[in-house]
């Protein structure tokens, strides 16, 4: 696998625009020039953003915390298309806590070496996303993405979950797995027969070579294009595979829990007690009425459990109801591509803990409607009972978006989130985006004001796709007590001076 040297100094990153900020808060830049800048889009429709990197997810290897020489491993995804994925994903990979970085390819798309291969044209596939990335006990790291194939010729939106492993600490991947593949049906993409979507990975905390991986796969009635675009029957289950061998072999993958007709799941993600060693995949249950008129009937965050490593499942279970508001800016209503409906959760690490799970989400209740909060809901009691939903993310009359929660190794909860507090009322030239950190002791029932961790930046300057777009999700690492934030920020205080290299992935140290 290739890899290129250390493109990242310590050192303050320059504040880009004016934002409050109490202490300077110590920035690294994680990327750098695309590895995919000359990769050919021959038969690929859409406009690429070559240079601009979004969606990060971030680990830290657990067997080296209190070295001297503390692994992390981040991956994000590169080049972004307007119309869906990236050009590849790269990892980015760091043995002092976060300082300094290296990065590499990871071998999901036909722009990497060594990618893996489409089934169904015997090629690779031409684009991934949605990148995690996690890593057990004994250092193993594992990555997952959705690896998938936009294109007008041969192969049309083919999509497929795909895993890799690394044993050193993230230079180099190999151990390619695909563990599940489905072939495209239609020249739109999103509209197939099937699409698989949004999954993560989760390394077990305690058994080492064991990690899980879920997803959402979405069903269309036939594999007509027209018909799927005007059906009243669809589904969309979350689906499930295992490794017990450190990412040589999976479990087939199979679903785990079926929403029901014209309902979906999405944001699937596992946490693991590490105690009791149960599973909870938690995820938005999207539910909508039957034929022949589809309606929606609301969103909840909703988790399904596992005591046997993933065998059985249970049925769902409920954390709170959702409300979320469109993320638009809010003086000249322009689309926001942000988390909205999806969860971030945690667990408590530590044995005296008790399991005390986290969720937090975006959400409108607390502001009639009107724009999203970051909002908290925990559990002491192994998910059967949880706290009504709180607000985490400071009150500014603006949108709060895309947070992400951790808990580190004394139990303290950090939350990160970005939020618009900065945008004057007759702006409508630029979007001024920060990005904050909050934190609280074991229980989360008490957030101490915010960190400043990035910011002012121009979101204007971000990729287009769906909205101007930073991640679905950001990352939150934990290095023993302290927090590592990792998340995507523009590199401009106007999109009007953004050339090239919009956006960059950031490692910060609160």
């Amino acid at each position: 696998m290739r890899t290129w040297p250390i493109l990242s100094s310590l050192g303050l990153a320059a504040v880009i625009g004016a934002a409050p900020v109490a202490a300077a808060v110590l920035l690294v830049s994680v990327s750098g020039p695309s590895p995919y800048a000359s990769c050919q889009n021959v038969g690929e429709p859409g406009k690429v953003f070559v240079n601009d990197e979004v969606e990060p997810q971030v680990a830290v290897n657990p067997a080296t915390v209190g070295t001297q020489h503390v692994n992390v491993i981040g991956t994000w995804q590169q080049d972004r298309w307007n119309n869906g994925g990236a050009h590849g994903l790269v990892a980015g990979f760091s043995f002092d806590g976060g300082a300094t970085w290296g990065k590499t390819t990871l071998p999901f798309s036909s722009c990497a070496p060594d990618a893996i291969n489409d089934p169904f044209t015997g090629a690779p596939y031409f684009r991934a996303s949605d990148p995690w990335v996690s890593i057990g006990p004994d250092g193993t790291a594992y990555a997952v993405a959705l690896a998938a194939t936009n294109t007008t010729g041969a192969g049309q939106n083919d999509t497929g979950v795909a895993t890799a492993v690394s044993h050193d600490g993230g230079r180099t991947w190999g151990t390619t797995r695909l563990l599940k593949a489905d072939q495209g049906t239609s020249p739109i993409f999103e509209v197939t027969h099937f699409f698989n979507d949004k999954e993560s990975i989760t390394a077990d905390p305690t058994r080492p070579g064991t990690a899980y991986v879920v997803w959402d796969r979405l069903q269309a009635p036939s594999h007509s294009p027209d018909a799927a675009l005007h059906s009243h029957a669809f589904r969309g289950p979350t689906w499930f595979s295992k490794t017990s061998d450190s990412g040589q072999t999976w479990s087939a993958a199979r679903p785990i829990f079926d929403p029901g007709q014209n309902s979906q799941t999405i944001g699937n993600v596992i946490v693991v007690d590490p105690t009791t060693g149960r599973l909870y995949d938690f995820f938005s249950d999207i539910q909508n009425t039957g034929s022949p008129n589809v309606l929606p009937r609301g969103l909840s965050i909703s988790f399904v459990t596992s005591d046997d490593g993933g065998t059985t499942w249970s049925d769902p279970n409920t954390v709170a109801s959702e409300q979320v508001a469109n993320d638009v800016d809010p003086n000249t209503g322009a689309q926001l591509r942000t988390a909205e409906e999806l969860p971030s959760v945690a667990i408590d690490p530590r044995a005296s803990g008790g399991g005390r799970l986290y969720v937090v989400w975006e959400d409108s209740r607390f502001t009639g409607g009107a724009f999203n909060q970051v909002v908290i809901s925990t559990s002491s009691h192994a998910g059967r009972d949880w706290s009504a939903p709180a607000v985490v993310s400071t009150a500014t009359g603006r949108p709060a978006f895309t947070p992400t929660v951790a808990v580190n190794s004394a139990g303290v909860v950090g939350v990160t989130y970005y939020d618009l507090r900065n945008l004057a009322a007759n702006n409508t030239q630029t979007l001024p985006t920060d990005l904050w950190l909050k934190t609280s002791p074991v229980g989360g029932s008490q957030f101490s004001a915010d960190t400043h961790i990035a910011g002012s930046f121009d979101l204007l300057a971000a990729p287009f796709a769906g909205g101007f777009f930073l991640g679905d999700y950001e990352a939150l690492g934990v290095n023993g007590t302290g927090f590592l934030p990792f998340f995507v920020q523009t590199n401009c205080a106007t999109a009007s001076s953004c050339s090239s290299n919009a956006t960059d992935v950031y490692a910060a140290f609160p």
